[in-house]
């Protein structure tokens, strides 16, 4: 489903994909489904990071116990949450460790990854940094698109990475899913040129907002053996994070808030590293 906003000269692209063809079945589902469908995504994600929370419980209690200490109290699951996991998933966030400090391009990011690379092993895992606003808006770069010059003249870009190709992410929160649009988590599809007028003949049909769309300038991507490598190197701690976290990050907040913000979720040494002053430039 995906193909390149700019094409460019560099030795890498976002692939076509078969997001559009996927599901023609539950196309017709009627919404009661979906919406059913959606609620067991979503309780999925929400589920593993409970028995992450739940794990974390019972090895604090345990150390208490051990230490004499007072019992540990466990915390419900906020709207917010952040754990670690093991291996990168499609809608899993990146977040750069102190190795990347002094790398002005990743320095501090976090990268949403748009596909793990796991079912399309060919073309590599690849996403879009979340928390890099440019603090401009799509009406000041002159679009010549006219879906961009007018539908979405004001909706904001961000640096999405270094890579030649652009995009935008939709989110759709309780909304069934989208036909055409590649879903990243339950609530939030990405899309890219050919996606532009699906896009405003869904804003035009009030279905979703400009507001609900973010675009960006650039992606980041990899050869899997290349992030597994980056990731092993401890250049990347690979994250679970609620949606707020991604639907919130602001266009006007400062680039490292989310980054502090879901390190200190995931807790311990994360936490320890978000409040590091940063390394010295290499």
């Amino acid at each position: 489903m995906v193909v390149i906003f700019h094409t460019g000269n560099g030795d890498r692209s976002i692939p076509e994909g078969d997001g559009e063809k996927k599901n023609d079945s539950s196309e017709n589902l009627r919404d009661s489904s979906s919406q059913k469908n959606y609620r067991i995504n979503l309780d999925w994600r929400e589920f593993r990071a409970k028995l992450y929370t739940g794990w974390q419980g019972e090895q604090a209690e345990s150390d208490a116990q051990n230490q004499g200490g007072t019992p540990y109290q466990s915390k419900p699951l906020g709207l917010k949450w952040a754990h670690p996991i093991s291996v990168p998933e499609t809608g899993c966030v990146l977040v750069a460790t102190e190795k990347l400090d002094g790398v002005r391009t990743f320095e501090r990011t976090v990268v949403l990854l748009l596909r793990s690379g796991t079912r399309h092993p060919e073309e590599g895992p690849f996403g879009v940094v979340i928390n890099r606003p440019l603090h401009k808006r799509i009406k000041h770069m002159k679009p010549t698109n006219l879906d961009l010059a007018t539908t979405f003249s004001d909706c904001s870009l961000h640096f999405g990475g270094p890579l030649e190709a652009s995009m935008f992410l939709l989110k759709t929160a309780g909304k069934t899913k989208l036909p055409g649009f590649e879903e990243v988590i339950p609530g939030l599809c990405f899309g890219a040129r050919n996606s532009l007028d699906e896009a405003a003949g869904l804003v035009k049909k009030g279905l979703v907002k400009p507001q609900d769309f973010r675009f960006f300038v650039g992606y980041a991507g990899w050869q899997l053996d290349q992030l597994t490598e980056e990731i092993e190197s401890d250049y990347w701690y690979v994250a679970a994070c609620s949606s707020n976290l991604i639907y919130g990050a602001s266009s006007e907040s400062s680039s490292e808030s989310l980054w502090e913000e879901i390190l200190q979720l995931m807790g311990g040494q994360y936490s320890e590293l978000s409040r590091k002053p940063k390394q010295q430039d290499m």
